[in-house]
C-alpha cells in the first residue's frame, strides 16, 4: 500500500495505464461470446468506435471515431483525446489534454442495424502520461475494489432503478410545466390511480412490451441479465427492471447502460424516459403527488480467496445462521453502524439533487429516518428476510439512493461509510420494528432516530463537515469539485420551481 497523490493506492500501478488492471479476455474472445448472434463481421473490424464515459455529476458522454484504416486494437493502445475542459469536473481550460482508455472488457456491439459499430466504457487518463484522472467517477468505484481487495474482500452490489415513461413533458415555450401520460384520468379508457400501479394487470398496463423490449436488448447486446421487471407504484408509467447483482464498477457500468437503453427504447416509440427522483409533485405540498424514483441498492461483502476462483472460497460475511433476528452478523451490524453513523453526509452523494429532497417526504415509500430494520420499508436501511438459511441471498438493501445519482460515487460512499463502520465497530442500535412515520417526534428521539437532510444545501452542509471516510479512494480535488458543483445546481435552482426543476433534471 502506498501514498500517491493524496490517495491510498492499493495496486502499485493504479495510476498507470496497466492493461493487467482490466479484464485479460482477448478482443476475438469478446467477440465471440457477446456477438455470436451478430453475422460474419468480426466486432474488432467495426467502422465506428463509441467511447463512453461519466462525468462528475453523473451523465454518461459518448464520444465516436472512424476506424478508417485503423484497427480498433490501436485505440485500446493509444486512447483517444479528449477536452477535459468540455466536461463538467473534469479539467480546468488550462489543462484540459485528457484520454479515453477502453475498458476491453466493456467491448460490446451497438445494436444498429445500418452500421456497423462497436461500443465501449472508457477510463478517463491525463494526457502526457500524467496517470488516472482522479476525478473520473469510475476510478473512484475501481479503488474502492482495490481497497476491497487488498483485506480479501469483494462487494456484491445489486441496483434496483425505478423511472418514468412519459408521453411527454411539458415546461418550456409558454406552457404550464406538466406530464403527459397514456395512463393517467383522461387519456385512458382505464386509467392508473396514484400509487395504485404496482403490479398493474395487462388490460391497464401500458409498458408492459416497452419493458420487454428493454430486457431484450441489455441480454442480447449488453450482457446484462435482467431478473424483474415490473410496473412500479407510481402511476404515469413508472417502472423498474432489476439485474442481477455484480461487482462494484460492473454495477455502475449496468446502471448507466441499463439508463442509456430505456431512454433510447423510449425515444424510439416517440416516449421520454424520466429519471427524476420525484417528477409528480405538487410545488406547494410536498406531501401531495405521487410516488417518486428510488434507487434502491443492495450491498454484500464476501472474503475473497487469492489462491482460487472457485466460488466455493468465498464466504458472505454478513450471514450468520445463529442470529435468531435476521441471520445477520456483527459485522454487518457494524457496517449498518456506518451507514447510519454518515447518512447524512451520504445524502448529498446518493440523493444529490434538489428534486432529490421532494422525494424523501413520509408516506411515499422513501426513506426519511437514520434507522435500520429487517423487512420495514419505513427505515432507510433493511436486512431483507425473503429466505432463510440463505447465504448468497444475505445482504443490506441501503433506500436513500435515487436515479439522479452518480452510481460509481454513490455505490463507492455507500461501502467506504460501511467499511468505516466495520473499521470503528460502530454499534447501530436496536433494529426498529414498526412504522417510523406513525411515530412522534419524542417518540422517534427517544429511540435516537434522527432525520435526513431535508435539502440538498444541508446534506452539502453534511458533507463537507464528514468527509473523512471518503478520502482513501475521493481525491480531494474531486470531493472540492463535487460540492462546487452541487452549491452551483442550488443556486441555479433558484425558486424551486417545477419549471425550473423540469428543465434542470428532465434528462438527470
Amino acid at each position: 500500500m502506498i501514498i500517491v497523490n493524496g490517495l491510498i493506492s492499493y495496486k502499485r500501478h493504479i495510476y498507470g495505464i496497466d492493461m493487467s488492471f482490466r479484464d485479460a479476455s482477448s478482443l476475438e474472445e469478446l467477440q465471440q461470446k457477446n456477438n455470436s448472434s451478430s453475422g460474419p463481421d468480426d466486432i474488432t473490424s467495426a467502422e465506428f468506435l463509441q467511447l463512453r464515459y461519466t462525468d462528475v455529476p453523473g451523465r454518461f458522454l459518448a464520444k465516436y471515431v472512424f476506424s478508417g484504416n485503423k484497427s480498433l486494437r490501436e485505440y485500446f493502445k493509444s486512447g483517444v483525446g479528449l477536452d477535459g475542459s468540455s466536461v463538467r469536473g473534469f479539467a480546468t481550460i488550462d489543462e484540459s489534454d485528457l484520454l479515453l482508455v477502453p475498458d476491453r472488457s466493456t467491448l460490446r456491439r451497438l445494436p444498429l442495424p445500418d452500421f456497423n459499430v462497436a461500443t465501449v466504457i472508457a477510463d478517463v487518463y491525463r494526457g502526457f502520461g500524467r496517470g488516472r484522472l482522479p476525478r473520473d467517477p469510475r476510478h473512484v468505484s475501481q479503488c474502492v475494489e482495490e481497497r476491497l481487495a487488498y483485506d480479501g474482500l469483494a462487494c456484491q452490489v445489486g441496483p434496483e432503478v425505478e423511472c418514468f415513461i412519459f408521453d411527454d413533458m411539458v415546461f418550456s415555450g409558454g406552457h404550464e410545466a406538466k406530464i403527459v401520460s397514456v395512463e393517467d384520468e383522461g387519456q385512458s379508457k382505464y386509467p392508473l390511480r396514484r400509487k395504485g400501479g404496482y403490479d398493474a394487470p395487462p388490460f391497464q398496463d401500458s409498458l408492459m412490451e416497452f419493458r420487454f423490449e428493454v430486457a431484450d436488448m441489455l441480454e442480447k447486446y449488453y450482457s446484462i441479465e435482467v431478473t424483474n421487471l415490473n410496473h412500479e407504484v407510481a402511476s404515469s408509467g413508472q417502472i423498474e427492471i432489476n439485474f442481477l447483482h455484480d461487482t462494484l464498477t460492473k454495477a455502475a457500468d449496468n446502471v448507466q447502460v441499463y439508463k442509456d437503453v430505456v431512454r433510447n427504447v423510449a425515444k424510439k416509440h416517440n416516449k421520454v424516459a424520466n429519471f427524476m427522483p420525484k417528477p409528480i409533485f405538487d410545488e406547494s405540498d410536498r406531501r401531495a403527488g405521487d410516488n417518486g424514483s428510488g434507487m434502491h441498492v443492495s450491498v454484500s461483502l464476501w472474503t475473497k480467496s487469492h489462491a482460487a476462483k472457485d466460488s466455493n472460497n468465498h464466504r458472505n460475511i454478513f450471514y450468520d445462521p445463529s442470529d435468531e433476528y435476521a441471520e445477520f452478523s456483527q459485522a454487518g451490524r457494524y457496517f449498518i453502524g456506518g451507514l447510519l453513523d454518515h447518512a447524512a453526509s451520504l445524502a448529498c452523494l446518493v440523493a444529490p439533487t434538489v428534486n432529490s429532497y421532494y422525494r424523501m417526504v413520509p408516506g411515499f415509500e422513501a426513506p426519511v429516518y437514520a434507522a435500520w430494520s429487517r423487512g420495514n420499508r419505513s427505515a432507510i436501511i433493511r436486512v431483507p428476510v425473503n429466505e432463510r438459511g440463505s447465504s448468497g441471498s444475505k445482504r443490506i438493501e441501503f433506500r436513500a439512493p435515487d436515479p439522479s445519482a452518480n452510481p460509481y460515487l454513490a455505490f463507492s460512499a455507500v461501502v467506504s461509510a460501511g467499511l468505516d463502520g466495520i473499521k470503528k465497530k460502530t454499534d447501530p442500535g436496536d433494529p426498529i420494528n414498526e412504522n417510523i412515520y406513525k411515530m412522534t417526534d419524542d417518540q422517534r428521539r427517544s429511540l435516537g432516530i434522527k432525520p435526513l437532510p431535508g435539502s440538498l444545501q444541508d446534506s452539502i452542509a453534511a458533507l463537507e463537515s464528514d468527509l473523512g471516510y471518503l478520502k482513501s479512494c475521493f481525491s480531494d480535488e474531486l470531493l472540492e469539485t463535487y460540492l462546487s458543483l452541487k452549491e452551483k445546481e442550488v443556486e441555479e435552482a433558484g425558486d424551486c420551481s417545477k419549471e425550473r426543476q423540469f428543465r434542470m433534471y428532465y434528462d438527470v
